[in-house]
């Protein structure tokens, strides 16, 4: 039988900062603009976004189990997979039941919230539901037609912001999906950047990602500016949207994201130093994450 490990493993946990840093950015920004929080809601959009989260890592293993999976020996902790299909520790059907098992957590929360009011969580909630699975879902297969990455894009930064915005506020405003622009620069340098290691079996299984159409020369140009924007971002919603200018302390993440750069630029893929660099991508957007959401705490408890 499984032991709980092996579990762990198939739901990718440490990803989970990829959606749940922009919920807690969004609530964030809530607080600050209007003084709004309710523990309730943000316990359920939290779990809500966690499990359409998990299931989509899950539905995306099953899927490449059939797919580049197997095919890949240059997979890494942060790419290819959880690999527990491939190591014989999970048979592919449970994993898929596993899937749908958190897809349905996902849902459950948001038909509690939609019951408390929040009516548009209804098509936020379903648009999440899509992303999640048919990113990696045949016969769609999104991420197989070149438009994953900007899928992730929107998915986990400004739709995820705007939603989680909308269920403190009950109002659809363009800054809650302004605030989701630097995380989701960082989350789609995340995609990208492990689609490197994977590049030979992507080709050989036909996943025809926007990497594999580009070729890694041009690609690598395309995260570089992926890991600047960012930091050009926070500019944008301090002028533009007249954000806190204390959300410019993101910048204690640029050391992180041009050190990152100048190993792609220098590390080939398949060697082990560029899991470093895998590394230091998701750290970027760890960090950077995090010091909007305390700083725009820290303005709104300034005031």
């Amino acid at each position: 039988m499984p032991g709980f490990q092996t579990y762990l493993k198939a739901l990718r946990l440490p990803f989970l900062t990829g959606s749940l840093l922009p919920v807690a950015a969004a609530t964030a920004l809530a607080y600050w603009l209007h003084q709004a929080f309710h523990f309730g809601y943000f316990c359920l959009n939290l779990v809500g976004v966690a499990g359409l989260h998990l299931g989509a890592n899950l539905i995306n293993d099953y899927y490449d189990s059939f797919g580049s999976d197997p095919l890949n020996i240059h997979f890494t902790q942060f790419s290819g997979g959880s690999r527990v299909i491939q190591d014989l520790k999970l048979k592919a059907d449970t994993v898929k039941s596993l899937a749908y098992f958190f897809l349905a957590v996902g849902v459950v929360c948001g038909l509690v919230l939609i019951y408390a009011g929040r009516y548009w969580v209804a098509v936020f909630g379903f648009l999440g539901l899509l992303a999640g699975f048919f990113y990696s879902a045949s016969p769609v297969q999104l991420m197989s037609l070149g438009l994953g990455e900007f899928l992730i894009f929107l998915a986990f930064g400004p739709l995820l912001t705007l939603a989680s915005y909308y269920v403190q506020t009950g109002r659809i405003a363009p800054l809650g999906a302004a605030v989701g622009l630097p995380l989701a620069f960082l989350i789609t340098a995340i995609i990208w950047i492990n689609e490197f290691p994977d590049l030979e079996a992507d080709l050989a299984a036909a996943k025809r990602h926007l990497v594999s159409r580009l070729g890694l020369k041009l690609s690598c140009w395309v995260y570089a500016a992926l890991m600047l924007a960012p930091f050009v971002s926070l500019l944008f919603l301090i002028e533009y949207y007249v954000l806190p200018d204390l959300i410019i302390a993101g910048l204690v993440a640029l050391p992180l994201a041009l050190r990152a750069l100048r190993l792609v630029w220098r590390t080939a893929p398949t060697e082990p130093d560029f899991v470093t660099a895998q590394a230091l991508t998701i750290q970027t957007h760890f960090f950077l994450g995090l010091t909007l959401t305390l700083a725009l705490l820290y303005a709104a408890w300034r005031r």
